[in-house]
Formats: structure tokens, sequence, C-alpha cells
């Protein structure tokens, strides 16, 4: 199961800090105490949330709208077939930081005792990031077959490359990715019932015991993120060297006229923001893979304590980390792989001085009429 990416912060803790703390159980014995499960899950969330991750989060959400904003406007100089790719990975990165940070963790930190932390709205919450993740990887991947088949297959370029194929792949992909995460919506059960109302998501001992389950755990691994790793690196290794097999025939058919070729030119900036986005992708998912197999290998099982000083518990957040962190380092690729990009990121930050500016003048320009 991926809950190491929606891991229920005020669940682990509770669960931590109750081991053994008798305490807690009300007089009658009939349940646990409200006053003293809110104290503990207090305690449980102290200083997990810092201010940095508040403005990395702010930060996050600036930037995919920025993203989503200046390349819905069409002038970056890309086509319309590659834009809409673009639109809806940022629209899918943006999905994932408001169900992965802001439903799942801020949401059941700083409002525990609010709709979020009841099983159900738990294990919804869940699901969606689960699948607003497995969208911006399977888009990512669709960026890049879309990309491979305009380079390197010229035959198939003018039937796939179209407005109309990415609208269509965009939309299968999107479905496809909440349809096969809904299994997961049934493998939670309360963790406390307090009552008569159940509270957060502790995952079913039949997860872990039936076959069919470890089967669909498995393949949920190889599809998100196995499988779009491998394509991803095979795809771009392929169109690297397609192109520079096509650019060292071009060079020798123009001899000395291909320095400066406008056409090799073009080519080297058609492929960067593909690579960039890919290498970005390689990059930040490579730490979940290694941790992955290596909790798959050895049985160790991922951690569900908040021991801030354990080594395994560090590599694990760092790897939802570096997730998160792929969600939102898409502006930065696009402001360094185009120039149009920048340019149209300027007008829009300049946009809020430039209409003041604009209202001054007015008001100026009237007070000067009057007299």
């Amino acid at each position: 199961m991926p809950s190491e990416l929606t891991s229920d912060w005020c669940s682990i803790g509770y669960r931590t800090l109750t081991k053994g703390l008798g305490q807690l159980e009300s007089e009658d014995g009939r349940g646990t105490d409200q006053g003293a499960f809110s104290n503990c899950l207090d305690e449980a969330v102290a200083g997990v949330w810092s201010p940095l991750s508040n403005i990395s989060l702010s930060w996050s959400l600036t930037a995919n709208l920025l993203g989503i904003v200046i390349l819905s406007r069409g002038r970056c100089g890309l086509s319309r077939c590659i834009s809409y790719y673009l639109v809806a990975i940022a629209v899918s990165d943006f999905l994932v930081i408001i169900t992965a940070v802001i439903l799942n963790r801020i949401g059941r930190i700083y409002f525990q005792g609010s709709v979020l932390s009841t099983t159900p709205a738990c294990a919804l919450s869940n699901l969606l990031v689960f699948a607003t993740r497995d969208g911006s990887v399977w888009l990512t991947v669709a960026f890049t077959i879309d990309r491979f088949v305009a380079i390197c297959c010229q035959s198939l370029k003018a039937r796939y490359c179209t407005e109309k194929t990415a609208l269509l792949v965009i939309g299968l992909v999107s479905a496809l990715s909440c349809v096969r995460n809904i299994p997961y919506y049934f493998t939670y059960q309360p963790l406390y019932i307090l009552g008569g109302v159940p509270w957060f998501c502790d995952p079913k001992s039949t997860f872990y015991t039936l076959p069919i389950w470890q089967a669909y755990d498995w393949l949920d691994h190889i599809l998100t993120p196995f499988l779009p790793f491998l394509l991803i690196l095979l795809l771009n290794a392929l169109t690297v060297r397609h192109i520079l097999l096509a650019s060292r025939a071009r060079r020798r058919l123009r001899g000395a006229e291909s320095h400066g070729d406008a056409e090799i030119a073009n080519r080297k900036r058609s492929i960067v923001l593909l690579f960039a986005i890919s290498l970005s992708f390689l990059l930040l998912w490579a730490i979940y893979l290694g941790h992955f197999l290596y909790v798959r290998i050895t049985g160790e099982g991922y951690i569900t304590s908040l021991d801030f000083n354990d080594p395994q518990y560090i590599l694990q957040e760092t790897t939802n980390m570096l997730q998160l962190v792929s969600s939102s380092n898409n502006i930065f690729i696009y402001a360094v792989a185009q120039s149009k990009f920048r340019e149209e990121l300027k007008k829009v930050l300049m946009c809020p001085f430039t209409v003041a500016t604009g209202c001054f003048k007015q008001l100026k320009h009237r007070k000067t009429s009057s007299h």
C-alpha cells in the first residue's frame, strides 16, 4: 500500500503515544476520554509541520497556479498539443498538493476533531492522493510518448500528435487513475471509535495476509512508478539516439553550412523541455524506488512512529518529500527551458504593478485636467 505518502500523522502519533497508557481509558471502561485523546494528538503532531513547510506549501500552490495560467494563455511558442499536456500535468500536480498536503496532512494536524479525521473522509482523502499522484505520473509518461512519436515516428506524427488525441489521452489517464485506486478505499478500518464515530484510517490486517491484496499492491507499485520509470528512461534514450543520428546526417549533407542551422537548433530546443521534465521525474522517484525495494526485500515494513532521530524514518519521509517536490518544481523547469515562458512569467508577475501604475497615472491625469 502506498500509505508511506499518505501517512496519517494523527493516527500514527496517537497509536504511538497510547501504547500501554491505560489512563486514556475512561473510568467506565467503555472508551477513550475525549480530552485525553485531544491532548495526545496535540503532543503527537507538535513540531511535525514547521513554518518552513508552510512556506514551501505556499510556494508550491503559487508556482502551479502560475504555470496553469501562463500555459493556458498559449503564448509560450508551444503547439496546442504540447500545451494541453503541460497544463494537464500542472493541474494534476496542483491537485496532488491539495490532496496530499492540505487535506491529508495539514487538515488532520490542525483540525484534529474535524470530519477530515473520520474514517470515511480519511479513506477518501487517501484515495484522492493515490489517484492524483498516479495521474501526474502517467501524464508525464503520456507527454514523453507524444514527443517520442513526434520526433522518432514521422509516419504516426500526423495522426497521433493532434489536439484531439491529446485531450483523449488526458481524459483516459485521469479516469483510469481514479478507477484503479478505488479498491484502496476498502482497505481501511477505524483506528478508534469514539462515541460511535469511527476515527482515522488503520489498514486492515487482511491487506497484508490475503494473496489478492498482495498481488494488487505489487501491481500498484509496478504501474506507479516502476513501469513509468522504465518507459521514460527507454523512450528518452531512443529519442536521444534518433536526434543524434539525424543531426549527424544533416551535418554531413549540409557540410560547412551546418553551422548555425536553424533546424538543428530548433530540435535542441524542442527536447530540452522534454528531458528536463523526464529527468526531474527520474531523479525524484529514484529514492522512492530504492526505499520500496529495501522494504520488500528486508521485510521490515514502513515506519509507523514519530521518531525523528530514526534514520529509516528520515529516509521514509525524504521519499515522501521528494514525491511532493516533483509536483511543484515544473515551473522551474519551464522557466529554465523556455525563454518565451520566462517572458510570460515576467508579464504575469508584473501585471499587478502595471495595473497599479496605470490607475495611478489615470488619477494623476484627472487631477491635472480638473485644474
